[in-house]
């Protein structure tokens, strides 16, 4: 697990088999598998006053301070996308490269965020989080396998390939579960 610049580094130097990425690099002869849905939330503390709103228009965000994953991450990279794509400039007022730090921020008052519903599956935070109702979201990514042009795999590689085809199955029918709570 490592930030998506040294994955990228780690892809141009042939370092691994396969890599499991958000976002591929457009810019390297790669070969992408999308292989689960990864829709991003905005997020508040359940006491904040958008928390119980529905259909929150999306320019209101505009004056929310938001906590954001590091630039280069693939989050942060397809939420810069989706605003900057909507003509809206979010008052990002902390950079953070961890989920958990962000959600704990959140959970303190300390700002908005967008994040993977991945990472609210399973949630002990559950009473101090809330999952926002703005118009655009979930903004729809996906995970990726990721494996350089060309390359074979070992027999471990494609046996850990397929596998993650197989338990992402299982992963789907959890997150849309986890959509219906």
């Amino acid at each position: 697990i490592k930030n998506r610049d040294d994955i990228v580094e780690r892809l141009t130097n042939n370092r691994d088999d396969l890599y499991i990425m958000g976002v591929p690099p457009a810019e390297l002869p790669v070969e992408t598998h999308p292989f689960l849905e990864n829709p991003l939330l905005v997020i508040a503390p359940t006491d904040h006053a958008l928390a119980k709103r529905k259909k929150i228009p999306l320019h209101q965000l505009v004056s929310e301070r938001f906590i954001a994953r590091e630039k280069g991450s693939g989050t942060r990279i397809t939420a810069d996308e989706f605003f900057a794509s909507k003509k809206i400039q979010l008052n990002i007022k902390m950079e953070l490269s961890n989920n958990e730090a962000i959600k704990w921020s959140v959970a303190g008052g300390m700002g908005l965020a967008v994040l993977s519903q991945h990472a609210l599956m399973l949630e002990p935070m559950h009473d101090k989080l809330a999952v926002l109702d703005v118009q655009g979201f979930p903004i729809h990514a996906a995970w990726y396998v990721v494996v350089p042009t060309g390359k074979k795999l070992s027999v471990l590689a494609q046996t850990f390939f397929d596998y993650i085809k197989c338990e992402a199955i299982s992963l789907q029918k959890e997150l849309h579960a986890s959509k219906q709570r």
